[in-house]
């Protein structure tokens, strides 16, 4: 009797031997997020990009910051995630998974790095927008 083969090569988790540190898997994780989180931050750093090229008034802005983080800031941040799904599909596919036997081997890897992703991204949205457009804003007056 013929065996047969089977059909998707499974990959245990103790078969993966990542060796690298933890430092850099998280700057990787940074690295994927961090423009699709300054995406999401356009609800208030748009209006400071169009104070400091000179196009609106210091009042205009942050009648433009209140509409825009006031009315819109869900949408900002769904353009985000889009955003940073698009950059994780991105990586994983210049990371070799490009077919979905690929994604069936890899998937607790997959899971686990998009997870990653999605906390360094949400890390990085809170500082850069709690942070540094909160007081650049300040420092402007767009507001107080």
């Amino acid at each position: 009797m013929q065996k047969t083969k089977p059909k998707y090569n499974i990959i245990r988790a103790d078969q993966i031997k990542d060796t690298r540190p933890i430092s850099v898997k998280l700057k990787e994780a940074f690295k994927i997020a961090s423009v699709p989180a300054v995406i999401a931050s356009l609800c208030c750093l748009s209006p400071i990009i169009l104070l400091s090229l000179g196009l609106v008034s210091v009042s205009i802005a942050g009648d433009i910051a209140n509409i825009f983080y006031g009315t819109y800031k869900w949408a900002f941040r769904a353009l985000g995630l889009i955003a940073l799904l698009v950059a994780f599909y991105f990586y994983m596919k210049r990371a070799g998974v490009c077919t979905l036997d690929d994604v069936k081997k890899r998937r607790n890897e997959i899971i686990n790095k998009l997870a990653l992703a999605l906390i360094a991204g949400i890390i990085f949205y809170i500082i850069f927008l709690y942070g540094v457009v909160e007081y650049i804003g300040i420092w402007l007056g767009v507001w107080k």
